[in-house]
C-alpha cells in the first residue's frame, strides 16, 4: 500500500440552476487573456446536448483516454508511441475552433459614432481571432435550456446510446445542468500523451498542471484528454488547463468556481488513495466494473492501518485529519451517492457527481400523486422513461443499477426527512429499504442540504516545511510568460486576473489594439497620465480636462478663480 493524497470535488447536480456564475468568475480569473477567448476552464452544459467542445464524448472520433490492448494492458486510445511520434507535428484527432466556437465581440463603435439616420445602426459580430465579420452559429453552451432541441440534442453522443428509450419531443423531454472542470485524474492521459513532459501531477495534492517552460505546443495533450479540458493558447503557443486554483487551495481556500457557486452544490476535500492500486483498477476488463474499482482505490481515512501508512509516507497529521472530515469520502464511500464522469475512459477521474433526482420528482408531481412518498418515488425511478439510462451512460458506463441505487437513497432521504420536519414519527423502514440507518440518512441530509462553509470545503493549507518544494513546483509550472496570469500587478492572481477589461464590454477596435500590442497595456503617452493621488487639489494638471477653444494643446489648464503664478486659494 502506497498512500497518497488527492484534492477532489463532488457536485450535487440537483442544486445546479445553470446560472454560469462559476464559468464567468473562472473566466475572469484565469482565461480573460489574449489567445484564451474561446477557453472555459469551467463550463456548464445543458443535458441532453452536444457539450463543449461539441460531441467531445465521441471517443470513436476523438480517440481520447485509455483502452486495453490485446494483452489486456492499458494503452492510449490515440495510438502507440510510434504513431504519436509520427503525427507529432499535426495531431489528427483534435477539435477545431469550430468545434469549440469562434469567439466574437461586437463593433460597438458603429453604435456610438453613427450619425443620426432613419434606421438604427447594427453592431456586427466580429471574430476575436481574425477580426473579420462573422456569422454566430455556435458557442460554449449553444444547447442552453434545450435551445434548438430536438435538432441539436439528437447529436448528443450519450443520447445515441439510449435513443430507443428516449423521446425527443421537446415538450416531453428532460434536462439538467452539468458543470465541468478538469478531472485531475489519478491516471491522466494528458500527462502520458505529452511528448515534452510538460504536464505533470503534483505528488502533494494530485493537481495536474502544465509546465509552461517545457511546453512546446505539440497539442498531444488536447488529443489525449477525453474530457477535452486542455486548451491551446494560440497567442503564446502553450497548452493551458484548469489548475484547481492551486494558489487558493495551498492557503486553505476553495476554488473560485466553488467559492462563487450560487447553488452551493460543490464540495471540496482531501481523499487518501492507494497509488499502487490505480493501474489494476484502471485495467479492469469489464467497463461496468470500473466505477466500483475506483471506489476501492480510495482508502478509509479512519482505518488505523491507512493512518499509519499515510504518516509513513510523509503526509502531515492535519492533512490526515482533514481527510477524515472530508465530505468527498463521505459522499463517495460512506453514503455512496456520488458517481464519476465517464469511468469507461479509464482515467480514474476525481471530480464526481450526485445525479439529479428532480426529473423523477417532477414526473410524479405531474401525475397528481404525492411526490415525496417513497412508494411513488421508488416506482417512478424504476419505470422512468428517460433519465436513468442516460445518467448511467454518463456516470457508470451504462450500468443502471448503481444509478438507481443512488436515486433511491436520495428519494429515501426526502421521504424520511419530511416526516421529521413535519413533527411526525420517522419511519425506520425507509432507510432500511436502501441499506442505511436513520442516523446515516439524517447525516447525509445535513451534508447535502444544510452544510456550512467549513463543512463543504475541508481544505488543509500547505505546510511551511513544504514551502520550498511548492516553490520549486511553482517555478516548474511558470505562469509568468507574456500574457499569463502570473505577470504580477493587481488582481488576486496577477494582472491577467483583474487588470484587463472584460471582453463583453470592450469594443472591437480597442480589443484589437490590445491584442496586437506587445504589452498588456499600451505604454504610449504613459508619462502624460494624471496621477490624482499626488495632486494637491490646486489648479488643473495637464490632461485632466480637454483644452478650451483657443488654448494651445499642452498649455496648463487654469481653474476659474486661481492665479497661475502662485498657489493662492481660489478668489471669491
Amino acid at each position: 500500500m502506497r498512500v497518497m493524497a488527492q484534492m477532489a470535488m463532488v457536485m450535487n447536480l440537483d442544486k445546479c440552476i445553470g446560472c454560469h456564475t462559476c464559468s464567468v468568475t473562472c473566466k475572469q480569473t484565469w482565461t480573460n487573456r489574449s489567445g484564451m477567448e474561446y477557453v472555459w476552464f469551467n463550463n456548464v452544459e445543458t443535458r441532453p446536448g452536444q457539450g463543449y467542445p461539441r460531441t467531445y464524448e465521441d471517443q470513436e472520433r476523438w480517440e481520447g483516454g485509455w483502452k486495453l490492448n490485446k494483452r489486456g494492458r492499458l494503452t492510449l486510445k490515440s495510438g502507440s508511441r510510434l504513431k504519436n511520434l509520427l503525427t507529432i507535428f499535426s495531431s489528427p484527432n483534435m477539435p477545431t475552433i469550430q468545434d469549440y466556437y469562434e469567439p466574437w465581440t461586437y463593433d460597438y463603435e458603429t453604435l456610438t459614432n453613427a450619425p443620426l439616420q432613419e434606421h438604427t445602426p447594427v453592431a456586427r459580430p466580429k471574430s476575436l481571432i481574425s477580426g473579420k465579420d462573422m456569422h454566430v452559429s455556435w458557442s460554449g453552451n449553444w444547447d442552453d435550456d434545450l435551445a434548438g432541441a430536438p435538432e441539436l440534442t439528437s447529436d448528443d453522443p450519450v443520447l445515441k446510446e439510449v435513443s430507443d428509450k428516449v423521446k425527443l419531443e421537446f415538450e416531453q423531454t428532460f434536462m439538467f445542468y452539468l458543470p465541468r472542470i478538469c478531472e485531475h485524474c489519478l491516471n491522466p492521459p494528458c500527462v502520458a500523451s505529452c511528448p515534452s513532459g510538460a504536464l505533470y501531477k503534483r505528488s502533494e495534492d494530485g493537481v495536474v498542471l502544465v509546465d509552461q517552460d517545457r511546453c512546446r505546443g505539440w497539442r498531444k495533450c488536447v488529443t489525449g484528454c477525453p474530457y477535452k479540458k486542455v486548451y491551446f493558447n494560440h497567442r503564446t503557443g502553450k497548452a493551458e488547463k484548469c489548475t484547481f486554483c492551486f494558489p487558493r487551495v495551498e492557503v486553505g481556500l476553495p476554488t473560485v468556481c466553488a467559492e462563487t457557486c450560487v447553488g452551493r452544490l460543490r464540495y471540496i476535500g482531501l481523499v487518501l488513495y492507494d497509488a499502487d492500486a490505480v493501474l489494476d483498477a484502471a485495467s479492469v476488463q469489464d467497463e461496468r466494473e470500473l466505477f466500483a474499482a475506483q471506489r476501492r482505490v480510495l482508502l478509509d481515512p479512519d482505518d488505523p492501518d491507512v493512518v499509519r501508512e499515510a504518516e509513513r509516507a510523509g503526509i502531515p497529521h492535519d492533512w490526515i485529519e482533514a481527510a477524515q472530515r472530508s465530505p468527498i469520502w463521505s459522499l463517495i464511500n460512506r453514503y455512496e451517492v456520488a458517481l464519476p464522469l465517464h469511468p469507461e475512459y479509464r482515467t480514474m477521474p476525481m471530480v464526481w457527481y450526485i445525479p439529479p433526482l428532480s426529473p423523477v420528482v417532477d414526473v410524479v408531481s405531474d401525475t397528481g400523486s404525492d411526490a415525496e412518498d417513497r412508494h411513488n418515488l421508488f416506482a417512478a425511478i424504476d419505470s422512468l422513461r428517460i433519465p436513468v439510462e442516460y445518467l448511467a451512460e454518463l456516470f457508470t458506463a451504462g450500468d443502471t443499477a448503481p444509478v438507481t441505487a443512488v436515486l433511491k437513497r436520495l428519494a429515501a432521504m426526502r421521504s424520511y426527512m419530511r416526516d421529521i420536519n413535519l413533527g411526525r414519527e420517522p419511519d425506520d423502514s425507509i432507510p432500511a429499504a436502501v441499506g442505511m440507518s436513520g442516523a446515516d440518512l439524517y447525516d447525509m441530509y445535513r451534508l447535502l442540504a444544510l452544510a456550512k462553509y467549513e463543512e463543504r470545503y475541508v481544505i488543509p493549507p500547505a505546510h511551511a516545511e513544504q514551502a520550498h518544494g511548492l516553490e520549486e513546483l511553482a517555478t516548474e509550472c511558470s505562469l509568468d510568460y507574456e500574457g499569463g496570469p502570473g505577470m504580477g500587478g493587481w488582481g488576486p492572481f496577477g494582472e491577467g486576473s483583474g487588470g484587463s477589461t472584460p471582453i463583453a464590454v470592450e469594443s472591437f477596435h480597442s480589443l484589437k489594439q490590445r491584442q496586437t500590442t506587445n504589452t498588456l497595456t499600451d505604454p504610449e503617452n504613459k508619462e502624460k497620465r494624471v496621477n490624482l493621488l499626488n495632486w494637491d487639489g490646486k489648479g488643473a494638471p495637464e490632461g485632466l480636462f480637454p483644452p478650451r477653444p483657443g488654448q494651445e494643446r499642452g498649455a496648463p489648464e487654469v481653474m476659474e478663480g486661481t492665479d497661475p503664478d502662485d498657489d493662492a486659494e481660489p478668489k471669491p
